[in-house]
């Protein structure tokens, strides 16, 4: 986790600690009366812990699994007290958080391990899908990073329009076509374009339709197998955008997505004012697929490359 803690500067823990403020407070407060009065875990606090859990939308799987991992923990050491089961919920709940692997995990100043690095961001339409790109373009770029945007959601002309706006924004160039284009086509055009100004990351926006899933998978896999004609690898992450506020909503769209493409990394967000980010957690245990991103905040900065430890600390810090 090395590369991590030179990102989890004191802003950037701020950051998170306030983005989960809301998930947070009704978690520990479900918490704490849960062990109110008590000495020792028994089936009453399971019984409320679990309540907490699925009010923070952990969601009932994961729920279960956490709960049965406790027991299992209850029966083992008998006299299980309250005070420990804090420390212990913690340790299970960071379990279950799936890492992404060594050669997938980089903060935004690390070193890529291919270049150009080309990342296709999936997602349905309204989850913060081209916002999210924007910020990664202003974050890439602000490590020291060439950055190239390609507008390949040609169906909406508002993902277009909005694409631009953030490749201005953020000052880094775009490939785009007509609306109406082939999403495919335009993709291909990044990538060529990437390699010849070597660009080192590549954003490509897809459309974000979920009414057809074979339709979905059709486009997806055209779109991999043009940039493939040109970079055998590519692309060399499937990031997954989803509603971090949307609770059980975002899980059911993840289904969606990882049945029709090969996902490899998510990123979470507006879990800024929401009581939901327990989400997170469900999310990442169902489908063992790593969170790579988390959305905490309107601003550039409140894009943060996603550190499971940080996380589970904030999610139960008291103060």
């Amino acid at each position: 986790m090395g590369f991590l803690n030179k990102l989890f500067g004191v802003k950037e823990k701020e950051s998170l600690d306030q983005g989960l403020q809301k998930t947070k407070e009704g978690f520990l407060t479900k918490l704490s009366k849960a062990v109110a009065g008590k000495s020792t875990v028994d089936e009453e606090v399971l019984d409320d812990l679990e309540d907490a859990l699925v009010s923070a939308d952990v969601g009932v799987d994961t729920t279960i699994e956490i709960i049965k991992k406790i027991e299992e923990r209850v029966a083992r050491d008998k006299y299980l007290n309250t005070s420990e089961l804090n420390r212990i919920l913690r340790d299970e709940i960071e379990q279950l958080l799936v890492d992404a692997p060594a050669a997938n995990s980089y903060a935004f100043d690390s070193d890529l391990p291919t270049k150009p690095y080309i990342i296709l961001v999936v997602g349905v339409n309204g989850v913060g899908k081209t916002t999210t790109i924007g910020k990664l373009a202003y974050n890439f770029k602000q490590a020291g990073k060439s950055v190239l945007l390609g507008a390949a959601d040609t169906f909406r002309a508002a993902a277009v329009d909005q694409l631009t706006i953030w490749s201005e924004r953020v000052g880094v160039p775009i490939v785009k076509q007509d609306m109406g284009s082939d999403p495919a086509a335009v993709a291909f055009d990044t990538v060529q374009s990437a390699v010849s100004r070597g660009s080192e990351v590549v954003l490509i926006d897809t459309a974000g339709r979920l009414h057809n899933k074979a339709h979905l998978m059709e486009e997806l896999s055209k779109i991999k197998r043009v940039i493939q004609k040109f970079i055998p690898d590519a692309p060399h992450e499937v990031l997954l955008v989803l509603d971090g506020s949307t609770g059980q909503n975002a899980l059911e769209q993840a289904k969606h997505f990882t049945a029709a493409t090969d996902v490899t990394a998510l990123a979470i967000t507006k879990l800024d004012g929401t009581a939901k980010g327990g989400v997170v957690l469900a999310i990442a245990n169902q489908f063992k697929i790593p969170v790579k991103f988390i959305g905490v905040g309107e601003k550039m900065t409140d894009l943060l490359v996603f550190d499971k430890h940080e996380f589970v600390d904030s999610l139960f810090k008291t103060d």
